[in-house]
């Protein structure tokens, strides 16, 4: 790849970390964008002990200014951004009528204002460079529904969506834009979800047809495809890695 940047967001740790981590080992140079310097700095380790280049950046999605900073801070340091992949996100799983404001203004700030942040500060500097690849790491939550995640399926939907719109907007500047919508993955916040709501892996692990959670680099092999110059000719689409618990 001849040494791209990509900027991660929620790189500190699970998907994200381990997306940073395989991005590196073809040849990409990683902004390890969180809010958690700590973990972001253990993430910059671990690439840069696997022999590649990474930085740790502050920045917190949920509010523009903190993105435009970190993008500044990028790139006095590499020059240029290539790759955006917009990973964080947050969820509490309870029914939808024992929810609450605070809960919904949280996963909508960080599902999907975030990703709209990020887009509008860095699809500019794609143009101007002629060159760029976003991935948006939706859920299969946002295409078929998820009980007790009405807010998080609604924000990972709009994930979706805003994709396949910038796809076609940003198709006249050669930039691909596509999303990847995990299912059920083997993270540290699934396992925090999984402290309140005791039993959940056990009975996903049932219906999914590869009887297993998914792991980071399921997700981050896919994120590694659509970066690359093999997904040359692929733009606004969707790719569920879920096992087969749901299938297009």
């Amino acid at each position: 790849m001849n040494q791209r940047v990509a900027f991660v967001t929620g790189a500190g740790r699970g998907i994200g970390r381990e997306i940073a981590r395989t991005l590196a080992s073809r040849n990409m140079k990683i902004i390890v964008a969180d809010v958690n310097m700590e973990t972001a700095q253990q993430t910059v380790n671990s690439v840069k002990e696997e022999g590649g280049e990474a930085i740790a950046v502050f920045c917190d999605i949920t509010n523009l200014q903190s993105v435009e900073k970190a993008v500044e801070t990028s790139l006095n340091h590499f020059q240029t951004i290539d790759v955006l992949v917009n990973n964080a996100g947050w969820d509490k799983v309870e029914p939808f009528l024992k929810s609450e404001p605070d809960t919904w203004r949280k996963i909508v700030d960080i599902n999907l204002m975030g990703p709209i942040h990020t887009c509008k500060l860095i699809l500019p500097l794609m143009i101007e460079n002629g060159y760029g690849k976003v991935v948006n790491i939706a859920s299969d939550a946002g295409r078929v529904g998820s009980s007790g995640e009405s807010i998080y399926s609604a924000t990972k939907g709009g994930v979706i969506a805003l994709t396949k719109t910038l796809a076609r907007e940003m198709a006249r500047h050669k930039l691909n834009i596509n999303c990847v919508a995990p299912g059920p993955s083997d993270t540290p916040l699934f396992q925090e979800i999984g402290s309140y709501n005791k039993g959940i892996v056990q009975s996903l692990e049932k219906v999914i047809p590869f009887r297993r959670l998914a792991q980071p680099k399921d997700i981050a092999g896919a994120v590694g495809y659509l970066v690359s110059d093999e997904a040359e000719y692929v733009t606004g689409q969707t790719l569920s890695v879920s096992g087969g618990l749901t299938m297009a």
